[in-house]
């Protein structure tokens, strides 16, 4: 709760096959270290001693979309966030980790072997030569997996509520019907990448980070430490206060925005 009002509005959930070709294509475009879900399951079998069926396995993710009052706060923010968007990212992190592990432990009481990837020791945070900074194991491709959205030129998921938002996932033995991917490629949701226009996450970034090439994670990294180190001094946050500007005054915040019409 911020100001007594909700971090989240309803939540978005999709499904996704665990054997889905879509992560063998992760290992290409990520790299190669990007764990596919029955790997990881099957190693956790092994280390846990489980004898269960691995059968089927299937992913399921969740998108929580930030409150318009919060992404309408940070609109406003020039270099560092609001206070409702800093407070949102620490508390509503902290929230979705126990939203992870509650998932993850219903499914285990139920005998099911049960593993959310960013909260297990398997999961790590790298620097890669070609992609930068990266994980063996990200939120936002599990999400796309699950027809939760596609992606922008800041590198964020574009979700039928938007591109401000929460996501996590638990990978599960458990047979359930993938959701459908109704995009036609990994970037339709974006205007710059299906009609050549916008790019106003470009103008939104204090650090110069975003450009019509793409995404610069290391010059990223460095302005969401410094919004970090300025939240520090009011508040009570010990993890991250994040950025979001990029996030927030542009036509994707709160939606997918309508493609112009062509003449």
């Amino acid at each position: 709760m911020i100001d007594n009002s909700p971090m989240f509005d309803e939540p978005l959930i999709g499904f996704a096959d665990g054997d889905d070709e879509i992560f063998d294509t992760y290992k290409e475009v990520v790299g190669d270290f990007h764990w596919k879900p029955r790997d990881l399951m099957q190693q956790l079998a092994k280390d846990e001693k489980y004898e269960g069926s691995l059968k089927s396995i299937s992913i399921i993710a969740w998108v929580l979309p930030i409150m318009k009052e919060t992404v309408k706060s940070n609109a406003k923010q020039k270099e560092f966030p609001s206070r409702r968007w800093a407070m949102t990212r620490e508390m509503g992190e902290k929230h979705n980790k126990l939203l992870r592990r509650h998932v993850a432990d219903i499914l285990k009481k139920d005998g099911f072997l049960a593993l959310a990837p960013t909260l297990s020791n398997y999961w790590q945070i790298l620097v890669d030569e070609r992609v930068g900074l990266t994980s063996n194991w990200s939120e936002r491709h599990a999400a796309y997996a699950a027809g939760l959205g596609t992606f922008s030129l800041n590198d964020g998921l574009i979700t039928p509520r938007g591109i401000a938002h929460r996501v996590g996932s638990v990978i599960v033995n458990m047979k359930l019907k993938p959701s459908p991917r109704t995009y036609e490629n990994h970037q339709s949701n974006c205007l710059f990448y299906n009609s050549g226009t916008c790019g106003e996450c470009i103008k939104r970034c204090p650090a110069g980070a975003l450009s019509e090439s793409g995404h610069d994670k290391m010059k990223c990294g460095i302005q969401v430490m410094k919004c970090t180190e300025e939240w520090r001094k009011e508040f009570d946050i010990d993890e991250e206060a994040g950025c979001g500007l990029c996030q927030s005054g542009v036509p994707c915040s709160s939606m997918i925005p309508k493609r112009p019409s062509k003449k």
